[in-house]
């Protein structure tokens, strides 16, 4: 696993904790990045039309260090996370509509994030929507931001 990813978490950590002065980041809390919104929401705008695959590679970080963390416990990789998403919706029934709730943005540093927010999946009745929260652990690359950490639940 990276030590940029285990470093992205420490600061966290100590974020959370009150040890880094709001003026060592380039972001105020709850100041979302003007990218990652549209990444999200272009995000939706793929998963509502059916395709994961453009879901996957609008945002998340195409590489064997990508985490997801999710009900059936850690992928690792970007390959292994787009095939459980296709597993576990196959096809757009499953998938319903997607919509975020972005909830709270907290700078890691001048290259990191963290997201937090909510998602809901509106089904057909005899499917049953799905909602839930997520934390998006960010880092802005040459490609710009990306998700390298994904803990939804």
């Amino acid at each position: 696993m990276s030590n940029r990813f285990f470093l992205a978490l420490f600061i966290a950590v100590l974020a959370g904790c009150g040890f880094i002065e709001s003026d060592q980041v380039h972001s105020a809390p709850n100041e979302i990045p003007p990218s990652i919104a549209f990444k999200l929401a272009a995000q939706e705008d793929a998963w509502n039309q059916g395709d994961i695959k453009a879901f996957m590679h609008l945002a998340y970080w195409q590489s064997d260090s990508l985490i997801f963390i999710g009900s059936k416990g850690p992928t690792y990789g970007f390959e292994s996370t787009l095939t459980n998403y296709l597993q576990s919706y196959p096809d757009p029934d499953a998938m319903g509509e997607l919509s975020f709730d972005l909830l709270d943005w907290r700078p890691l540093g001048r290259e990191n994030g963290l997201l937090i927010g909510g998602w809901r999946l509106h089904r057909l009745d005899s499917l049953g929507d799905l909602s839930g929260h997520f934390s998006l652990v960010w880092e802005e690359r040459g490609e710009g931001w990306v998700i390298i950490a994904d803990h939804s639940s």
